[in-house]
């Protein structure tokens, strides 16, 4: 026999069913009168209610092996696409009353069913259906990650106790973790979709953990504003599959079942294998994994885990992420060893300083490129970034001695070199570095926060030769050196800045990345930071003036170039323009091709045309060249 199990306050509702079951024989039951049912005369269940008077049916029907079936109502949205249920009465009616040919699991908590998803402590968005951004705008979206971000400040991490079916017990620190057994459309149940399975035996549990706010906000951001799900999953999410997990927080959590049952920890979930017969629409099956595993799954080896982090995080979830123990340490030894001076660090850096010096004067990029391979020189500028961070003198006072002895020893060696070598010719290398300006500060700060992330990752260790390419710490010291071998102070002072540029905006991009990967508080970091701050910013002031004296020169190169115009019996035009800054008045030098040899007044009237072209004042020289 058929019973339909209906909600006291559905009755209108029911009375809009019963016109399409007049051929059928049917029983109507409110659940207030369920303890009437008499279960030894039901062959199928059919039940429209809430939640909680489905569950309690659904016991019911687990117990004496009753097919069931669920006639939705319109409201009961997430209910419909989770068991892809319809949401015409007509067709729901006919779904509910064909008994489900396959088995479903399961979900208790605490003895409790579970119909969609149990959620211990505070998840968001996890623990939030996905259907919460259907027909959202950009907008819309960006406003619900905005409102979910500006709950962080109530997530606190709690060290968790977790034992799973074959007695395993993992300890790691979270805010909050929701238990789920089947696909349901949940944000936690689509980052493990490959790993649900509606009649495996197994349950599922995802761990929100960050670490930091930049972490949860990638994740945030990716799910919320992008609406796409992680191709794998987040730095702050972790997942456990068994079928039975014991949850024991070191504090207590609540604990919330289908949004409103709640409860409190410790708590069990558990799993009743292939327990139901439950009438779903053929899509609910389309999306369980069809290659079902025994095995029990874990991965939480990136959740913190130690003692030291879960009492860091538990204070709150801090802006960076805070590096573990042995990160720090093992970091740490590396930095103080390489911030000393010693006999390999001089070897090196004076050879390097030979071969970038000798290529210097050759003009060979190459060899250049070799000398800064060579070069460790940026191993004390990186100790100095962490002793600035961290506010460690020894670090820092290390860091400083073996910079300061090893520019001293560069300079010497270049400056050495230069007065053996009888050529004195500025080649188009130590050109190239007679001109710092802001793009260099810019090419310094990207290439010191590469530094420092290699640095604190031991598998991308080898990129930092890439940065001793980019960043050229040996070859603008050692044309500073050449210029003190020929007495040429411009040219050691331009040099040298550009050295001082490079080092300044390592040490301070470095600083800063080392803070964002957790090695320092931010507020022991912020005194070191804002300070190395302050003189990135007074070394800018000259490469800004310079940057502006390149634009300038680019301004008139660009208004000369291929100039055309008649200074009197001959017509002229101005080609190679170069610009040379001097102490007293810069010069202009240009090559002019005229169609004749130029008169004393055509060379002063277009000298007259050349500047008031540009409107400045200069030396002209020029090179004439005489169309035949």
């Amino acid at each position: 026999m058929i019973y339909y199990i209906y909600a006291d306050d559905k009755q209108e509702f029911i009375d809009s069913c019963k016109s399409y079951l007049e051929e059928r024989e049917i029983v109507y039951l409110p659940f207030s009168k369920l303890e009437d049912l008499n279960v030894d005369k039901v062959t199928h269940l059919i039940a429209t209610g809430c939640l909680h008077e489905l569950k309690l049916l659904m016991g019911i029907a687990h117990q004496n092996e009753i097919p069931l079936g669920i006639v939705p109502t319109t409201e009961q949205k997430e209910l419909i696409k989770t068991f892809a249920l319809s949401s015409n009465i007509e067709e729901a009616i006919e779904q509910a009353l064909q008994a489900g040919e396959k088995k479903i699991d399961l979900l208790y908590a605490n003895g409790e069913i579970v119909l969609q998803e149990v959620v211990i402590g505070d998840a968001p968005p996890l623990d939030r259906f996905d259907s919460t951004l259907n027909g959202k705008s950009y907008l819309d979206r960006i406003k619900i990650f905005w409102r979910t971000l500006q709950r962080v400040k109530e997530l606190k991490h709690t060290q968790i106790k977790i034992i799973d079916a074959k007695e395993n017990e993992l300890k790691l620190s979270a805010v909050g973790i929701v238990g789920v057994a089947y696909n349901n459309h949940t944000f936690a149940s689509k980052l493990i979709a490959s790993q649900l399975s509606a009649n495996d035996g197994k349950l599922s549990i995802v761990i929100l953990s960050p670490t930091s706010i930049i972490q949860y906000m990638g994740y945030l951001f990716k799910s919320l504003v992008s609406h796409l799900t992680p191709s794998t999953l987040p730095k702050s999410v972790g997942y456990i599959r068994s079928s039975k997990i014991t949850i024991e927080p070191e504090s207590q959590m609540d604990v919330l079942i289908d949004s409103a049952e709640k409860q409190i920890t410790p708590i069990e979930l558990e799993v009743k294998e292939k327990a139901l017969r439950l009438s779903v629409g053929e899509a609910f099956w389309e999306k369980q994994n069809t290659q079902n595993s025994s095995k029990d799954s874990i991965k939480v080896d990136h959740l913190p885990s130690d003692e030291e982090s879960a009492t860091y995080l538990g204070q709150a979830i801090p802006l960076f992420s805070h590096a573990s123990k042995e990160q720090y340490a093992s970091l740490f030894t590396n930095l103080r060893e390489e911030s000393r001076l010693s006999q390999n660090f001089m070897v090196l850096l004076i050879l390097a300083t030979m071969i970038a010096t000798f290529g210097l004067f050759i003009n060979s990029s190459s060899i250049i490129i070799g000398a800064m391979l060579l070069a460790p020189l940026m191993q004390p500028i990186v100790s100095l970034s962490m002793g600035v961070l961290r506010q460690d003198s020894a670090l820092q006072i290390n860091g400083v001695k073996t910079i300061a002895i090893g520019v001293f020893s560069v300079l010497i060696t270049a400056a050495l070199i230069a007065l053996f070598i009888p050529i004195e010719r500025l080649t188009a290398e130590m050109s190239g570095r007679l001109s710092p300006t802001i793009l260099d500060l810019f090419v310094a700060i990207v290439s010191g926060a590469a530094a420092a992330y290699a640095k604190s990752n031991e598998k991308i260790l080898g990129s930092l030769a890439g940065v001793a390419i980019a960043v050229a710490l040996v070859p603008p010291i050692a044309v500073a050196g050449i210029g003190l071998g020929w007495g040429d102070w411009s040219m050691f002072s331009t040099a040298f800045l550009l050295f001082i540029t490079n080092l300044v905006g390592i040490v301070l991009a470095a600083a800063f990345i080392f803070a964002m990967l957790g090695f320092s508080p931010l507020h022991v970091a912020k005194k070191g930071i804002l300070t190395w701050l302050v003189i990135v910013t007074l070394v800018a002031v000259p490469l800004y003036s310079s940057f502006s004296k390149m634009e300038e020169d680019i301004q008139i190169q660009t208004t000369l170039s291929n100039l055309t115009f008649n200074v009197g019996e001959h017509d002229v035009k101005l080609t190679h323009i170069t610009l040379v800054h001097r102490t007293k008045i810069d010069e202009i030098r240009c090559e002019v091709i005229s169609s004749g040899i130029l008169s004393k007044e055509e060379k002063v009237r277009l000298k007259e045309a050349i500047l008031k072209s540009i409107d400045k004042v200069a030396e002209v020289i020029v090179t004439f060249r005489y169309k035949l």
